[in-house]
């Protein structure tokens, strides 16, 4: 049982640190990235569709993104939804694909950018130290339901500790990757 709790908290701690990867993609860094677009929806035929079901998006230069729909009656919707979106590129259309070209970033915006991916880290060490403490919980109304003794009580507690304290890490290590990336001219 408590090592159910152990194997929780992991794969919750997990899905912290790819949240945490998914937010800092959604960051344009001066370079073309297709996850750019992820949360682009366009309306295709009546309902809502994710811009990567019905276009390729190619990187063929550092900062262009390439879209080429699957179907070219959707050219136009797609434009629209980039147009409506928040990523703050103006679609060039010419009449077959759809060129995204990505300004380079001033100085002063990479270190805004930098702070921003500093708060994402933050929430994501909160969120995993949420979950160290619900797990660390949920070991203690074990041991005091007599489920496990106080000795391994004591050991959990460590294993949960290690845990949180190799997810925190590689929450580090996604930060300053990102920040090197920001801050790279």
């Amino acid at each position: 049982m408590a090592k159910e709790i152990l194997a929780s908290a992991k794969e919750r701690m997990t899905k912290a640190e790819d949240s945490l990867r998914r937010e800092l993609g959604q960051i344009r860094a001066g370079r073309a990235n297709a996850s750019l677009l992820d949360r682009i929806q366009v309306d295709y035929y009546g309902a809502p569709t994710p811009l990567n079901a019905i276009a390729s998006i190619n990187v063929p230069e550092a900062r262009v993104l390439m879209i080429t729909p699957f179907d070219k009656t959707a050219l136009e919707n797609i434009e629209k939804a980039i147009m409506a979106s928040d990523i703050g590129i103006s679609p060039a259309n010419d009449g077959n694909v759809i060129r995204l070209v990505i300004p380079q970033l001033t100085e002063e915006r990479r270190k805004d950018l930098a702070k921003e991916v500093g708060k994402y880290a933050e929430s994501a060490k909160v969120a995993v130290r949420n979950i160290r403490r619900d797990a660390i919980d949920d070991l203690k109304k074990k041991e005091k339901a007599k489920e496990i003794s106080e000795d391994e009580l004591r050991v959990f507690e460590k294993e949960v500790q290690t845990l949180t304290d190799n997810s925190t890490k590689s929450i580090d290590d996604i930060t300053s990757e990102k920040e090197k990336e920001l801050l790279d001219v």
